[in-house]
C-alpha cells in the first residue's frame, strides 16, 4: 500500500468523534448512506480530513458528494489516498479509471446484487464512482449494508454459516462476452477463489455476510459442515441456503438508493456492502468513471 494511504485500526475507528469532523454528514437512512457537505475534491485536503472521511465511510458504508467537477487525474489522486488502485482485467479502457458508458445501443448488465471483484484473491476495499452524464430520471444505484444483513440473521442461520466458505468466480458474469481463447486465458489467470461466507471487517471488527449473486457460485465445504439425510439431499439443501443468503441483499431495510446528477460522487466500502445498478434508463445515455481501491484478503 502506498505511503499516502490512510487506514484506521478498530481502536482508532472507535475513538473517532464525528463532532470533530471538518465537514457535515447527513444520514440518508437509519442503516446506510450519508451525504457529505463541506468537501471540495478539487482542493488539497490534509491528512486529518482524509482520516475523518475514512471514519465516516466506515460508519455509513457509502458517502455521497454533490457538485464535484473534478478531472480524471484529480479523481485518481483522491482515490489513491485511500489505498493502492486496482487495474480491472475485464475493463481496459484506462489503467486506474474504469469508464462505464451506455450510449443507447446496448443495455447495461450490472442490475444484480454484487460486491465488486469478490472473485479476486484480494477483493477491493472500496470504490469511488463519479457521474459524468446521466438521464434526467433513471439509472439510480442501490447500496446494501451487509453487516446489518448479517446482524439480523436468525441465530440458527448464523450458526449454520459460521464455518462455511464460498467459491467466487468471475466467469459466469464476464465469460459470455469473451471469445473462447480469451475465456481460457482469463480462466487460467483468474481461477475461482474461496472466501469465508462471514468475513470480519479489518477496520471496524464487524461481521459481514460475504456472498453475492453475481460471483458466488457455491459453498466449498458444505458437505463437511452440514449434515444431510441421504446422498441426494445435500445439493438442494446447499442451493436453498445459498439462495436464502443471496436474498438478504434485497431487503429494503438494509438499502439506500442514490439518484445521480452530473458531478455526483459515491464512495463506498466494498467489504461491507453490495450494490445494484438499476437498468431502467435504456436508451438514455449514462457515463460514469470509477476508481477502485485494493483491499485485503477476507478473513
Amino acid at each position: 500500500m502506498p505511503a499516502t494511504a490512510l487506514t484506521l485500526s478498530p481502536e482508532a475507528f472507535r475513538a473517532q468523534d464525528p463532532a470533530s469532523w471538518p465537514f457535515t454528514v447527513r444520514r440518508c437512512t437509519p442503516t446506510i448512506g450519508a451525504e457529505v457537505e463541506g468537501i471540495d475534491f478539487r482542493e488539497t485536503l490534509d491528512e486529518g480530513t482524509y482520516l475523518a472521511l475514512r471514519a465516516a465511510l466506515l460508519t455509513h458504508k457509502v458517502l455521497f458528494f454533490r457538485k464535484q467537477a473534478i478531472t480524471p487525474a484529480q479523481h485518481v489522486a483522491v482515490a489513491r489516498r485511500f489505498g493502492e488502485l486496482e487495474v480491472h482485467p475485464m475493463f481496459t479502457n484506462h489503467p486506474e479509471l474504469v469508464v462505464f458508458g451506455r450510449d443507447g445501443e446496448k443495455r447495461g448488465r450490472e442490475n444484480l446484487y454484487h460486491s465488486d471483484v469478490s472473485w479476486r484473491e484480494i477483493p477491493s476495499m472500496g470504490s469511488m464512482l463519479r457521474c459524468i452524464t446521466c438521464p434526467e430520471v433513471g439509472g439510480d444505484t442501490i447500496w446494501i449494508n451487509m453487516a446489518a444483513a448479517y446482524e439480523k440473521l436468525p441465530e440458527d442461520v448464523k450458526a449454520r454459516i459460521a464455518n462455511l466458505k464460498a467459491v467466487h468466480d468471475a466467469m459466469p458474469a464476464f465469460g459470455a462476452a469473451l471469445s473462447d481463447e480469451k475465456y481460457e486465458e482469463m480462466r487460467a489467470k483468474y481461477p475461482p477463489m474461496v472466501h469465508p461466507v462471514v468475513r470480519t471487517h479489518p477496520e471496524t471488527g464487524e461481521k459481514i455476510l460475504f456472498v453475492n449473486e453475481a460471483f458466488t457460485t457455491h459453498f466449498a465445504n458444505f458437505v463437511k459442515e452440514q449434515s444431510y439425510r441421504i446422498g441426494s439431499d445435500y445439493r438442494p439443501a446447499e442451493l436453498d441456503l445459498l439462495q436464502y443468503l443471496y436474498r438478504q441483499a434485497a431487503a429494503p431495510e438494509y438499502q439506500v438508493r442514490l439518484r445521480w446528477q452530473p458531478d455526483t460522487i459515491a464512495l463506498w466500502d466494498n467489504r461491507s456492502t453490495q450494490h445494484y445498478a438499476v437498468q431502467d434508463y435504456f436508451p438514455a445515455v449514462r457515463h460514469m468513471n470509477r476508481a477502485t481501491i485494493i483491499g485485503e484478503r477476507p478473513v
